[in-house]
């Protein structure tokens, strides 16, 4: 498979590449920043400048022109503010999926976060308040597209060795916390197998493996389907 991550240096992408190179997979990563390239090929993937504020659906188009799946990692991360928020975390999506209909990209994963979809508590502050609404915007237009799209809402991410063992369903899922390699792993199972499929997940720590939960994805959350045991 080829495969786009656009945020390609973020820490979930990056050990995302990792475990796809290790699978003999084509990694595209996309990055704004140049002088990011080294550690992308470090960790197993070609470089590709591409700032998804400014390029233009034309040009991101081109650059998925070919793959077989892309994935949104990208996110304006903490210190940003409120406008960036909707220029990276929204705008940028809305691009990258547009795109990748455009491309004829078939497959879409989305990072999300847990929060998305509903309001944000009174007291959040006006920061998080747009990154809620950033995230549920750009969920929502992903959901109305032509392809074959996986939202996945991470808890509080950390940066604890992998566990492998998760919760991973449609919301609601109590929060929690979820190690950004376990994420990562996640996503690979999404990407490289059957699950997922026009599903929006959440997820945190749990008890299940990663590949038994991702296999309990299409025969446990599907309309007439048995609810699923924990």
């Amino acid at each position: 498979m080829r495969i786009a991550i656009a945020g390609g240096h973020g820490k979930i992408a990056l050990r995302l590449t990792e475990l796809l190179a290790r699978r003999g997979e084509e990694v595209l990563g996309l990055i704004r920043q140049p002088d990011q390239a080294a550690d992308l090929e470090t960790a197993g993937s070609r470089p590709v400048p591409l700032d998804l504020e400014r390029s233009s659906g034309a040009d991101t188009a081109e650059v998925l022109r070919g793959t077989d799946a892309v994935v949104f990692a990208a996110g304006a991360g903490p210190g940003s503010g409120a406008d960036r928020k909707y220029s990276l975390d929204l705008a940028g999506s809305v691009l990258l999926a547009e795109a990748a209909e455009r491309a004829g990209v078939p497959r879409f994963v989305q990072i999300s976060t847990i929060g998305a979809g509903q309001p944000p508590a009174p007291d959040a502050g006006e920061i998080w308040q747009a990154y809620i609404d950033a995230k549920t915007r750009a969920e929502q237009d992903l959901r109305s597209r032509n392809l074959d799209w996986t939202i996945v809402r991470p808890g509080r991410l950390t940066d604890a060795e992998a566990a492998g063992l998760v919760q991973l369903s449609p919301p609601p899922v109590t929060p929690g916390s979820v190690p950004r390699r376990d994420v990562a792993a996640v996503l690979v199972e999404l990407l490289t197998r059957p699950g997922g499929s026009g599903l929006t997940l959440e997820l945190t720590e749990g008890s299940t493996p990663i590949p038994e939960a991702v296999d309990a994805l299409d025969t446990a959350h599907r309309p007439g389907s048995a609810p699923p045991h924990d």
